[in-house]
């Protein structure tokens, strides 16, 4: 119980500092702190019956690559004709500014092109093809500034359905999970050179992105991979921890949530389900118990996102509001979304379907309040939306939308 309450009390302290936080940028996947949340307000509390303002459409290949967005371009990944590419656009035209093929296209019976999300810090992006190819790109032209065939160079295992994970930006380091050759399951890179800074572990890919978070004082990167939860430090990828979680063809793929102070959420499709860990340390080891694990949210590929005490996600193809403490359902929803993805921000859910519904809905546990519902593509859209300057990005497999989703001034 003493520990449980550890994280109500740190839970309540996070709505504060969550709501002086600012970033109007959408830099990697999931967003500034890479948990799906933005800090931007004063957006349309309900729209029009043709949905928010369209700025623009822009043409695009295969793939699932979400948008990065900083300052006034975006980064996405998508295959053209057999290879793969990363490429800029203009955030406000959708014009192409340039594009770098990173090698072949994969092929395969859950859609082709890339996975991964690009990840911008500084005047580099990061990019990571879906056959385990990373590049370091100048944010400006495309050139290259240093590029690695994990595969080759080290061991990495493209997994069945291509290599999905993000890279993360952690100080001076670019860590990325190889799942490579022994003692290279994770890698952290000189973001500047490339050079390896320190490797470690031994694991399979299982198609989640790693995070960052600190607990007990000790930063540490936290993976979900094929055989589960883990914890190594951010120092040099000494293990510090571990949970395992055993889920079908290894399909961890939903990127774990962070429950402020020590708490984890997990959650997997196939009928596997979801749990809350907690990390606690205890001399000069960390422990993990297990707060509760039930199969209320199964996230299959797209992760939850926390507001408050509450966790909001895709339970398979329904829309669940679940209590981060207890796993106790909320609300559902049915229908209109499929397997979808969302983010939050200023008071809402930003809801994109798996088939193209967009939708505005409440983060609220009180119940199911949708405000707005609007269809922005067609066919499978399972890439996570991105939100930045009041304007919200989306895409599928043809391609990419900007929508204004910011109030008028006035309004």
């Amino acid at each position: 119980m003493k520990a449980l309450h550890r994280i109500t009390s740190s839970l309540l302290a996070l709505c504060i500092i969550q709501s002086i936080v600012l970033a109007s940028d959408w830099p990697q996947y999931r967003g500034p702190n890479r948990d799906g949340r933005s800090s931007e307000t004063d957006l349309l509390k309900s729209w029009p019956d043709s949905g928010p303002e369209v700025l623009w459409r822009s043409t695009l290949g295969s793939g699932y690559s979400g948008m990065a967005v900083v300052d006034d371009r975006v980064f996405t990944m998508f295959g053209d004709q057999g290879d793969e590419y990363a490429a800029a656009f203009d955030a406000a035209t959708g014009e192409e500014l340039w594009r770098f093929k990173m090698g072949r296209n994969l092929r395969n019976d859950q859609g082709n092109g890339p996975r991964a999300t690009p990840t911008v810090d500084g005047d580099l992006v990061f990019v990571m093809g879906a056959r385990s190819k990373l590049y370091a790109l100048e944010v400006a032209t495309g050139e290259l500034r240093w590029g690695m065939n994990l595969e080759k160079e080290l061991g990495a295992k493209v997994p069945e359905w291509g290599t999905a994970t993000s890279p993360l930006i952690e100080g001076q380091y670019l860590i990325v999970d190889v799942a490579g050759r022994t003692d290279h399951g994770v890698v952290a890179f000189d973001k500047e050179t490339g050079e390896i800074a320190w490797h470690a572990g031994s694991h399979r890919s299982a198609y989640s992105s790693p995070i960052a978070v600190t607990i007990a004082g000790e930063r540490q990167i936290v993976l979900f991979v094929a055989e589960g939860l883990r914890g190594i430090s951010a120092r040099d990828g000494q293990r510090l921890w571990s949970s395992p979680w055993t889920t079908d063809y290894d399909v961890n793929a939903a990127t774990p949530v962070f429950i402020p102070r020590n708490g984890i959420f997990i959650s997997s499709g196939y009928d596997t389900g979801a749990a809350l860990v907690q990390v606690l340390k205890e001399g000069d080891k960390f422990t993990v118990h297990q707060v509760w694990r039930n199969r209320v949210m199964k996230n299959q590929f797209n992760s939850s996102v926390l507001v408050g005490a509450y966790l909001y996600g895709f339970d398979m193809g329904t829309l669940k509001c679940i209590d981060a403490l207890t796993g106790e359902e909320k609300w559902r929803a049915r229908g209109g979304f499929s397997k979808g993805s969302l983010l939050y921000a200023d008071g809402h859910l930003l809801v994109m379907g798996g088939s193209g519904n967009l939708g505005l809905v409440e983060a609220t546990p009180e119940g199911f309040r949708s405000h707005s519902r609007v269809k922005i593509l067609e066919g499978k859209t399972w890439t996570m939306p991105s939100l930045a300057d009041g304007v919200l990005y989306a895409r599928n497999f043809e391609e990419m939308v900007a929508l204004r989703v910011a109030a008028e001034p006035d309004q």
